[in-house]
């Protein structure tokens, strides 16, 4: 295979997985590559999304995705929907947990942003893969 098409999926992002959907997709081989199958858009225009796609991106069904075009490409990326009143009270209780734990920060703000970032990211995969 063209090394143009062979890449380490570790070395992908979540959401540079998801943005290499388009109706061919690219499940993973056994040493972790992906690859090219074709996907046959049926009746009423449904796919599968392979079954390597959705346990790397622990989707399962009911999930949201929100489809857009990018040129001649199909991009569907993973959508929660959260109550914002719910998810704003949640962030709060939180931050003042940290700061009532955690002495001031020397961290400049892009740092923090990055470990909040995967902080998140972790959060995110332990409870996807605990409602399975």
């Amino acid at each position: 295979m063209p090394a143009a098409f062979r890449f380490p999926l570790d070395s992908l992002s979540q959401c540079a997985i998801m943005e290499l959907y388009f109706l061919t997709f690219k499940p993973m081989s056994s040493r972790g590559e992906l690859t090219l199958p074709l996907v046959k858009v049926k009746e009423k225009f449904q796919v599968t999304i392979p079954t390597e796609l959705r346990e790397a991106l622990h989707l399962t069904v009911g999930d949201l995705l929100e489809a857009t075009i990018q040129g001649q490409t199909i991009v569907l990326k993973p959508k929660d929907v959260v109550d914002r009143a719910q998810a704003r009270q949640q962030l709060i209780e939180v931050m003042e947990r940290v700061h009532a734990k955690l002495p001031p920060s020397t961290q400049d703000p892009q740092e923090e942003e990055e470990e909040i970032a995967r902080e998140i990211k972790a959060y995110r995969k332990e409870h996807a893969q605990r409602h399975r």
